[in-house]
């Protein structure tokens, strides 16, 4: 076997699932780049669809989109925000497309006519997707999704365990993320739950070689030591990962306990300190806000915030940068199409963003929200969805367009946005989309020019409408601003409204390439308007 200088670690999780290992992962990931490694993420989800795009955001949570348009699990916003990375289709892959590709295989005939098996044609072709994530990379951190004991992950575990045979185990770190739950009629935390899952881990093959306890409070030292003694790990290998105020301490937590050193150790890879300026800059401005604002976000996902997962932190790195402490308002947008609670719900905010969405539901309410920004010179931020129904409420109300809508929602009426090309409402639903970066030019003398300090630009898309072309010279006489454009595809990227302190909306998702020590530009320009409009109210109030 020819010598192997790449390293790779494997995180399973145990008891309960979201439990954090895509935030664990992103958090190793975070501190061993800052130590001069080069790595690379990994999520490997067990249900079968083959990508989530298709999935309601109340059941799996937002859909993360990848600059090549891949559509994948919401873990690999945790890996790009804590990292140096932009990555690829290559960092996710599900069972649906592992069997999805072995069927393939199958149907050509690259078996040669043998019976096709779970081992091994299953768990070969999900090493491939493993070597084929760490071509680029000296270390791969893989996380499976799930909990072991799922009938799901079998293949998967099965899959690292032969891959830990075929790259010499001296290459390979299993880490093993266990609930510690506190009980409160013993009034006492319980590791044996803990206990269980190693167990389970250990009957199929797999020993970790690092445990990492999750807890809402201290696990004190004796309970730790008894992990160590049952679980046959070494005490000097099992951490803890203890809540906190904000998921931007973890990686300092994981570095004060010597995490990332142990884990460098285990793997014979010798480094420096990490250099973590950075992330300690990001928990200052955390704990020192000067100024508290509320931002309404006007959704209807906004039972499960995990919908707006890449929103929120975007929203918060804004925050951060500004040194402000935010209160995100979480407003369902049927409940603004009562007229008379618009001014009610709206009027205690300092800013308010209208996030992507589809379907027709709640549109109205976020139209009004839109209105009421507009005309009460509240910063406002509309995207995707957002920036479409701001088109439509000014359409409607300053252009004269009163029939204007979109062909999302019917076939009647000045149809303002309608499907690109090629799309419509009856298609195929999964990966049809306009997906991924696609370039922006931006016009001078914009405001959103000014923001991004450049005139060219990449982001990320998830849409299948764009505004109607047929109606932007009749919306640009009335007052409004194409601030940026796809000159290639010749399509509205970003518009503004002149004299109103911020009034911007975008057809992409910027909210996909935020990072908490380099938040997006429109984000962090939102919160300083907002910022401003609190310090005004403040001031305000004190005369």
């Amino acid at each position: 076997m020819a010598k192997n200088n790449k390293k790779y670690i494997f995180i399973t999780g145990g008891v309960v699932s979201s439990l954090g290992k895509g935030l664990a992962s992103a958090s190793i990931a975070a501190l061993l780049e800052r130590r001069g490694i080069k790595v690379n993420l990994l999520k490997m989800d067990p249900y079968i669809n083959v990508d989530p795009g298709t999935m309601s955001p109340t059941q799996h949570g937002e859909v993360f989109v990848t600059d090549d348009g891949a559509e994948t699990d919401l873990d690999l916003g945790h890996y790009e925000r804590f990292t140096s990375l932009t990555l690829t289709k290559t960092s996710n892959f599900t069972t649906g497309r592992v069997y999805l590709q072995v069927i393939e295989n199958e149907r050509e005939g690259k078996y040669l006519g043998k019976t096709v098996q779970v081992v091994p044609h299953i768990t070969d072709e999900i090493k491939r997707r493993i070597h084929l994530a760490t071509q680029e990379a000296d270390l791969l951190l893989g996380e499976i999704g799930g909990t072991v004991g799922d009938i799901e992950s079998l293949p998967f575990l099965e899959a690292i365990r032969q891959f830990a045979g075929d790259v010499g185990k001296e290459n390979v770190l299993f880490i093993h993320l266990v609930l510690i739950p506190y009980i409160s009629a013993a009034g006492e935390l319980k590791s044996k739950p803990a206990q269980h899952s190693v167990k389970e881990l250990r009957e199929i093959g797999l020993y970790p070689d690092i445990i990492l306890c999750r807890s809402d409070r201290e696990i004190d030292k004796s309970i730790l030591e008894k992990i160590s003694l049952f679980c046959n790990v070494s005490k000097h290998n099992v951490f803890h990962s203890i809540d906190v105020d904000t998921i931007y301490k973890v990686p300092l937590e994981f570095h004060k306990q010597g995490f990332d050193e142990k884990i460098t150790e285990l793997l014979g890879m010798w480094t420096g300190r990490p250099s973590i300026q950075d992330l300690e800059k990001v928990v200052y401005n955390y704990e020192n806000p000067l100024r508290k604002i509320r931002i309404g976000i006007v959704g209807k996902y906004t039972e499960l915030i995990e919908s707006y997962k890449s929103l929120d932190e975007a929203m918060r790195h804004a925050a951060i940068a500004n040194q402000v402490k935010l209160q995100n308002i979480y407003i369902d947008a049927e409940d603004l199409e009562n007229k008379d609670e618009v001014e009610k719900i709206l009027s205690n905010v300092h800013g308010i963003l209208v996030p992507g969405g589809f379907g027709q539901r709640g549109t109205e309410g976020k139209i009004l929200a839109v209105k009421y920004a507009r005309e009460n010179k509240i910063p406002f931020f509309g995207i995707c969805l957002g920036m479409q129904l701001a088109m439509i409420e000014f359409a409607r109300n300053i252009a004269g367009i009163k029939d204007a809508n979109s062909e999302e929602f019917t076939q009647d009426g000045s149809l303002i946005v309608h499907y690109m090309k090629g799309q419509s409402k009856d298609g195929v639903k999964g990966g049809t989309m306009r997906l991924g970066a696609y370039n922006c030019h931006l016009v001078d003398g914009t405001n959103v020019k000014r923001i991004y300090g450049d005139a060219n630009i990449s982001e990320r898309h998830r849409h299948r409408l764009e505004v109607n072309n047929d109606y932007l010279n009749k919306l640009k006489e009335a007052g409004i601003v194409v601030s940026g454009i796809n000159k290639d595809l010749n399509l509205v990227e970003v518009i503004e409204l002149p004299d109103h302190p911020h009034f911007i909306g975008c057809q992409y998702h910027p909210e996909f390439k935020s990072k908490p020590f380099c938040p997006h530009p429109l984000f962090y320009s939102f919160i300083k308007s907002a910022d401003q409009l609190a310090v005004s109210k403040e001031n305000e109030e004190r005369l």
